[in-house]
C-alpha cells in the first residue's frame, strides 16, 4: 500500500532540503523558488521555524538553519536501535569490501535506506540514508520480494507495473519470479545495473522479530563483478553474525 503524502507537512523539510542544496544562506524569494512553495506560504513556514529555533536570520534578507537540527539528529541516531546493533558490522563489512555498504527495509512499496556507510574510493556508489528505492530493479528491494511468502509476492507482481529504470531492468514478471527464486536459494540477491547503470550490488536479509531489513554491498559493476565471490561470501558471513 502507498500512503499519500501531505504537500503541506512536508513543506519544512522542503525547506531544509533547499538549504541542503543551496549549502549557502538564503532569501525568502529562493527558498520559495527552491522549494516550490508560493511565497505566502513559504514566508508563514519561515517564521515557524525561526519562532522553534531551527533557523535564524543573518540579515533582513537571508536565513540559515540554527544547529539545533544537528544536535537533536545526533540525539536521535545515538539511540537508533537498528544502527546501535548493525553499524559495527557493517562498517566492518565496507573495510573489508572497500565498496559502499547500505542498510534497508521495506517502506510501502519502496525500500528506505536506513544507513549507508560509503566507500573511501574515489569511484565508488553513494547514496544516503533516506533515500528511497524500487522493491523490483534493486538489491534489497529484490531481497524483501524474494523472502516474503509465495501469496505476497505473487500478489504484489500482479498489482504492480515492473517500470524500467535503465536498459537492464527486470520489466517481465516471470523472468523477475525467476530471478527471485535463484536468489533464495543462493542467499543473495544480485542487481547488475538494474537501478543504476554501471552498478552491481549483492543483498542478503537479517531478521530482526518480524521486522525484515536488507543488506547490500554495492560498487562500480566492473569492480564487483571481479570479486563477486569474495564480496558475496563476506555478505552472508556478516547477516549470519547479525541475525539472533
Amino acid at each position: 500500500m502507498t500512503t499519500t503524502l501531505s504537500r503541506s507537512a512536508l513543506r519544512p523539510f522542503y525547506v531544509l532540503e533547499a538549504f541542503r542544496k543551496a549549502k549557502r544562506p538564503l532569501s525568502l524569494s529562493e527558498i520559495s523558488q527552491m522549494a516550490g512553495i508560493p511565497m505566502s506560504t513559504c514566508h508563514s513556514v519561515i517564521r515557524s521555524l525561526e519562532q522553534y529555533g531551527l533557523l535564524y536570520f543573518l540579515s533582513n534578507r537571508e536565513s540559515y538553519p540554527t544547529r539545533w537540527l544537528w544536535d537533536t539528529a545526533s540525539e536521535i541516531n545515538a539511540h537508533d536501535p537498528i544502527a546501535i546493533r548493525c553499524q559495527p558490522a557493517l562498517m566492518g563489512l565496507r573495510d573489508a569490501t572497500n565498496e559502499t555498504v547500505i542498510l534497508g527495509t521495506r517502506q510501502d512499496d519502496r525500500v528506505l535506506y536506513l544507513l549507508v556507510l560509503e566507500s573511501g574510493q574515489t569511484i565508488r556508489y553513494s547514496s544516503r540514508a533516506g533515500d528511497f528505492k524500487p522493491l523490483h530493479s534493486s538489491s534489497i528491494g529484490k531481497v524483501m520480494l524474494a523472502w516474503a511468502t509465495d501469496e505476497q509476492r505473487q500478489a504484489w507482481l500482479t498489482a504492480h507495473a515492473l517500470l524500467q529504470a535503465t536498459p537492464h531492468t527486470i520489466t517481465d514478471a516471470g523472468r523477475l519470479q525467476a530471478d527471485l527464486d535463484d536468489s533464495r536459494k543462493r542467499g543473495y540477491t544480485i542487481t547488475r545495473g538494474e537501478n543504476v547503470e554501471d552498478v552491481m550490488a549483492i543483498a542478503a536479509p537479517i531478521t530482526f522479530g518480524a521486522m525484515t531489513l536488507g543488506v547490500a554491498v554495492a560498487g562500480p559493476r566492473q569492480r564487483m563483478e571481479q570479486n563477486a565471490e569474495k564480496i558475496s561470501q563476506l555478505l552472508l558471513s556478516t547477516t549470519a553474525g547479525l541475525k539472533p
